[in-house]
């Protein structure tokens, strides 16, 4: 039974120091490999380098680029493809390489050079205000450049030129819109104006047409139209008050007559001889 232990306890040990001499060669693997691959960045960015001398600034970014996807972390390739992307006049793109080597460089000037640029690119967008933060920033870091501070005054003036040519361009649209909604208002007041003025053309022409119509009207027109009214139907009458109505009537006629004829008696005119 302790034959067997110790057997297990060795085959233990032997699979323990396989493992270690593999794993201590695959380390060893890997850093020959990241140290390939650091050679291979350092050479690509020498590379660079030259052809950014030569200012062709588009071969020296492909470089740079190249440089980089053999070693991410190589803050040299970052900085120097922001400069040949600036060069070459992408000055969005150099942004992102610069906050990159801000964010990662280890010493002060190296700090300073990159916000310093930043400020560059931005005044090149003519984006005042991120250039003035850049070259605050940059200043933060290296208090001593003449240069920077040159270009944070030059930004500041800019923005507060830019700040004045956008409050007078805000007044000018206000006023316009001002006097043109005054316009419109009085272009709708005279067209009131004018519309009550039709209405009230309209009605005294109503009016004077009535008028015109009441003067036009004949008296006896009306005279005979209400004559021609139908008389409102009184209650139904026995034959006796028809008979006695109709007697009436026929006196009363009859006194008419008898008034009218004595009338033209007495109006009748004789007829008299010329005596000359």
């Amino acid at each position: 039974m302790k034959k067997k232990q110790k057997n297990n306890m060795k085959r233990l040990q032997y699979i323990l120091i396989v493992f270690l001499m593999l794993f201590s060669s695959a380390e060893v693997i890997a850093q020959k490999d990241s140290i390939a691959l650091q050679r291979k960045a350092r050479k690509l960015l020498r590379q660079g380098n030259e052809l950014y001398s030569k200012k062709q600034y588009t071969d020296a970014s492909v470089a740079y680029q190249k440089s980089l996807a053999s070693n991410t972390k190589y803050d040299k390739a970052t900085y120097n493809l922001g400069n040949a992307l600036y060069q070459n006049k992408n000055y969005k793109e150099a942004v992102p390489q610069y906050e990159l080597t801000a964010k990662t460089a280890k010493d002060k000037f190296t700090k300073a050079e990159a916000y310093h640029n930043i400020g560059n690119a931005m005044m090149e967008g003519k984006q005042y205000q991120p250039a003035v933060d850049a070259y605050k920033n940059s200043l933060r870091n290296n208090p001593n450049d003449d240069e920077t501070r040159y270009n944070l005054a030059v930004a500041q003036k800019l923005l507060e030129k830019e700040k004045q040519d956008n409050k007078d361009n805000k007044d000018n649209k206000d006023k316009d819109k001002k006097d043109k909604d005054d316009k419109n208002k009085d272009k709708n007041k005279d067209k009131k104006d004018g519309d009550d003025k039709d209405k009230k053309k309209d009605k005294d022409k109503d009016g004077e047409g009535d008028k015109d119509k009441d003067k036009n009207k004949d008296p006896k027109k009306d005279e005979n139209k209400e004559k021609q009214k139908p008389k409102p139907q009184q209650g139904k009458m026995t034959p006796q008050q028809i008979k006695q109505l109709l007697e009436s009537l026929n006196n009363e006629e009859k006194k008419t007559q008898k008034k009218m004829n004595a009338k033209k008696a007495k109006g009748k005119k004789v007829k008299q001889e010329k005596d000359w």
